[in-house]
């Protein structure tokens, strides 16, 4: 469903461009998926170059990435709704990834928890490449994608 009117073709793509950044951030937790799993890299090819760049920059260059994303687009009344909302959301969806990476590094120095943080470690990043695939899907339909607690986060952000 598109709230607020109809949506382009390229509005369709640029929405889904931003999710890009929290597949790019969750493939930290993907390394013990993708070791027991070799044939999932073929997967993730397409993502190399992308992710040789982003990592590219440092921190400080990701956290202007990040920053850029955020006032230059969702806070840009200019730019359609459709857009600033998937960029919003996929920020979200980021910050989740951050969060999760704050724990790993509490949880890490603790003794005998190797099998609960890379058991925790698939699930985060199953549950975020799902989370993308599913708002890549409906953002080049043109609709919103639905993610519960996010969207209603982003809604209270994005007006």
């Amino acid at each position: 469903m598109s709230l607020r009117g109809s949506t382009t073709v390229p509005d369709r793509i640029f929405a889904s461009l931003p999710y890009l950044l929290p597949l790019i951030e969750s493939l930290i937790f993907g390394s013990f998926l993708l070791r027991q799993f070799p044939v999932l890299n073929v997967l993730l090819l397409p993502l190399i170059p992308i992710r040789l760049v982003y990592n590219g920059l440092g921190q400080i260059g990701q956290i202007i990435v990040f920053f850029a994303l955020f006032i230059l687009v969702v806070r840009n009344e200019k730019i359609n709704h459709f857009i600033r909302f998937n960029t919003m959301q996929a920020i979200l969806l980021d910050i989740v990834i951050f969060l999760c990476s704050i724990l790993f590094q509490i949880l890490q120095p603790i003794p005998g928890t190797g099998f609960a943080i890379e058991t925790l470690a698939n699930t985060i990043f199953l549950g975020i490449v799902a989370s993308v695939v599913y708002s890549v899907f409906q953002s080049l339909n043109g609709r919103y994608a639905e993610i519960p607690a996010i969207s209603d986060a982003v809604y209270m952000q994005v007006r």
